[in-house]
């Protein structure tokens, strides 16, 4: 499993990937937040570990950020901020869970692997995605995204979109079926 982490300091941020390597995840970690959303344009990850007060973007905007885009991987704010309006902002961006500093890193590897557990795909929302390489079909939010960055198409475009890419080669095309799928 991969980790994302965006923390500003230096030694908590290195003491906490060693204990998640050490538990069997990958870590990558990340000092400013601007720099960490160009890093998920890029690679993949199953989990973002996020402090709310680092550089250039905050913790809690770069939350809002992942979601505008992926509302499936989870996020756990870990912060020094731990009064209830922290948490209710952080929560009201979508995080998944709020961890307060100092924390005991077992505990967040058990919250960790309860999100972990629910995120593990389920039919229905595999059938709602259509992946071919760096192309990714929401079809439920009726979203497209290549190598990281939407794409803006009209329901036209997307509706014939969808069915090319779940067709992926197969010669399924006859005259009558594009009609269908574009509603016409």
């Amino acid at each position: 499993m991969n980790i994302l982490l965006l923390e500003d300091d230096l030694i908590l941020s290195a003491e906490l990937c060693k204990f998640l390597e050490s538990n069997n995840f990958t870590c990558d970690k990340i000092y400013d937040g601007e720099t960490f959303l160009r890093q998920i344009k890029n690679s993949t990850y199953d989990l973002y570990l996020l402090d709310i007060n680092v550089p250039k973007i905050n913790g809690l905007d770069v939350c809002q950020t992942i979601r505008s885009f992926d509302k499936n991987t989870p996020i756990i704010i870990i912060s020094a901020y731990g009064d209830l309006s922290d948490k209710k902002d952080a929560f009201t961006r979508l995080a998944d869970d709020y961890l307060v500093k100092p924390f005991q890193f077992e505990e967040l590897l058990l919250r960790m692997n309860s999100l972990l557990r629910r995120k593990a795909p389920s039919d229905t929302a595999d059938q709602d995605i259509v992946r071919i390489d760096d192309l990714i079909v929401n079809k439920t939010e009726q979203k497209v995204y290549r190598g990281g960055n939407e794409i803006s198409l009209t329901l036209k475009e997307f509706q014939l979109l969808v069915y090319l890419a779940e067709a992926q080669g197969r010669n399924r095309f006859q005259t009558t079926d594009y009609r269908t799928c574009l509603g016409t």
